[in-house]
């Protein structure tokens, strides 16, 4: 589910002490120039940006209410109702855009969720080592060894129609497992780097060590796994609700599916109610990959410079 990355040695960092807003101009100067410079990321981006608009925007862009039922059912498309209706005579493209809504949100706060829990089981396990690494690794290995999908089936059905809060937990328990095996390895190549070594001799606290100076070196692997969380959230989310798990009362792509299939929508005359939810799925997703261009990027050096040679040249031919 989620792009491999190949990381470079990751650099020095500055002195905690100096050169922190610098650093962060620097940061931002490389994520704006790894995005602008990339086709695929600023596609990608451009994609994400038309959901939010949708999510953020819903009261004024759908003409209707998501669920309201003011018209004759299963009409099709046109300028009154651009994606027709549904059995029901509820608008299937108010439908959709209010329904955007519930999808990012699931995806960005179960993401979030799962890359914290990554972050905080691999960087404590590399960190601290000995019996802790060797637990902390073991729960790990066995996240990873039980099969994600039927794990989330048993837990959603159990707490069935709990809503998008029960779909949220339920994504993040299941999900943080990759993202940790990929954050351990990373953060043992600095247990004996000189800058932990230095503020070990200045006497700063674990917490310190952790947050001050082993995860700014990492932001670029940590933002992978969260598109990489996000998306899984996202995918996750409409699978379960697709198959009438979690709250059915609920608007979202997923449930526009699940409605869908319930009442034969492709059969009865309103194909629309399923294909469109399903193709904005696989936008989203189609987003996260291209994204995850600029990252590669950004936490390889060698793509950086890769590009730059490839513009000089096309500039020197032209």
């Amino acid at each position: 589910m989620y792009q491999h990355i190949a990381l470079e040695e990751a650099p020095l960092p500055v002195p905690a002490a100096r050169g922190r807003r610098p650093r962060l101009l620097a940061i931002g100067g490389l994520v704006l120039s790894a995005v602008g410079s990339n086709a695929k990321a600023v596609l990608g981006f451009a994609i994400l940006g038309i959901f939010v608009i949708m999510a953020v925007f819903a009261p004024v862009i759908a003409p209707y209410g998501p669920t309201a039922e003011l018209f004759l059912p299963t009409l099709g498309p046109s300028p009154t109702h651009l994606l027709g209706t549904t059995n029901l005579g509820e608008d299937i493209f108010s439908q959709l855009i209010w329904g955007t809504r519930e999808t990012l949100l699931i995806g960005a706060i179960a993401g979030g969720l799962a890359t914290i829990l990554s972050v905080a089981i691999g960087v404590t396990a590399a960190y601290l080592g000995g019996i802790v690494d060797h637990v902390l690794s073991s729960v790990t290995d066995i996240f990873l060894v039980i099969p994600a999908l039927p794990l989330m089936i048993i837990i959603a059905a159990y707490a069935q129609g709990g809503g998008m809060w029960v779909l949220i937990i339920v994504i993040a328990v299941t999900g943080w497992s990759y993202g940790a095996r990929q954050l351990r390895p990373q953060a043992l190549s600095f247990r004996n780097r000189d800058f932990l070594e230095s503020a070990k001799v200045r006497g700063e606290n674990r917490a310190y060590i952790i947050f001050c100076e082993v995860l700014p070196n990492m932001v670029s692997l940590i933002v992978a796994i969260f598109l990489g969380a996000a998306l899984y959230a996202v995918l996750a989310a409409a699978g379960l609700q697709f198959i009438g798990l979690g709250s059915t009362t609920d608007v979202s792509w997923g449930t526009m599916l699940y409605w869908g299939q319930t009442n034969e929508a492709l059969t009865s005359g309103s194909p629309l109610w399923v294909i469109v939810p399903g193709a904005c799925v696989c936008l989203l997703g189609a987003s996260v990959a291209l994204m995850n261009y600029a990252v590669d990027e950004i936490a390889n050096p060698s793509l950086r410079g890769r590009r730059r040679r490839l513009r000089a040249q096309r500039r020197a031919s032209a």
